[in-house]
């Protein structure tokens, strides 16, 4: 199984990760001004998230229009369109260089579509006086209990220098009240785009233990383990997260029992 997607230039919609990784899959999509982009959502729910430029988006017989407001994900919060399954959508671009992820989770039911707001992200400062800190905005995480199927979305900026996704942390078992099974994809994109990041996955058993390069626009699977980022030192490195599982949608991480102790010191 893949679990490293390298970018690639493209234009109009890309499919990044396929479907049959599982219950969830990945694309990317880029227009310039007044192009359009039509596509049906099947047996997934999709979160549309812009990542730059401006559209206007219909979902069956629901238009929202002129949504976007940042040049690019380092440039301010997103605007995301949730796109129920057995749904019809168009996405029109209303400027150059409109560029949106998309992400798909399976779903049974089907639920109104809606609309998150920049100013509606939910921004969380963690790690502390740490050397992982990073900023957390989270998406459709609480707000989307009773709306959503399954999907979970946010976004994460690892400052330079600096670890992300740590203590390193896995929810790939059920454990009641401790631990949510959930699968995870990364969308990445560095500052500048010349320099890199490193995704780290690994298994207490070391059946998965795997460091990998990551350039601008790259992204990575994550079935299982424990998956810290880093960010080198002068390097922004973002990642736009989503999960998705059979088990509830409320995240439970578990954080690797080498690092728990250093829980402690993001209260100090």
């Amino acid at each position: 199984m893949d679990l490293h997607y390298k970018g690639q230039a493209y234009t109009g919609y890309r499919e990044v990760i396929p479907a049959n990784e599982g219950l969830m899959s990945f694309g990317l999509l880029k227009l310039n001004d007044q192009e359009e982009y039509t596509g049906e959502s099947g047996r997934f729910e999709i979160a549309l998230v812009i990542l730059s430029g401006k559209a206007t988006v219909r979902v069956d017989e629901q238009e929202y229009k002129d949504l976007g407001e940042r040049k690019d994900v380092f440039s301010g919060r997103a605007a995301t369109v949730y796109i129920p399954r057995d749904s019809k959508y168009q996405v029109k671009a209303k400027s150059e260089n409109f560029e949106a992820a998309l992400c798909f989770v399976q779903v049974e039911e089907k639920y109104p579509s809606f609309v998150v707001k920049p100013e509606e992200v939910v921004v969380n400062q963690r790690g502390g006086e740490t050397n992982w800190q990073r900023e957390v905005h989270d998406i459709i995480v609480d707000n989307g209990e009773g709306k959503v199927g399954r999907i979970v979305v946010g976004e994460t900026y690892s400052a330079p220098g600096n670890w992300s996704s740590f203590p390193s942390h896995k929810h790939d078992t059920y454990v009641p009240g401790m631990e949510t099974e959930l699968v995870e994809i990364y969308h990445y994109r560095v500052s500048p785009d010349s320099g890199f990041g490193i995704q780290v996955l690994y298994t207490e058993d070391r059946e998965l233990n795997e460091a990998y390069l990551i350039r601008d626009t790259d992204s990575v699977f994550i079935p299982k383990g424990y998956h810290p980022v880093v960010a080198p030192p002068s390097i922004k490195v973002y990642y736009l997260w989503f999960l998705a599982g059979n088990m509830g949608r409320k995240m439970l991480p578990n954080d690797d029992p080498n690092f728990k102790e250093l829980r402690k010191l993001e209260t100090l």
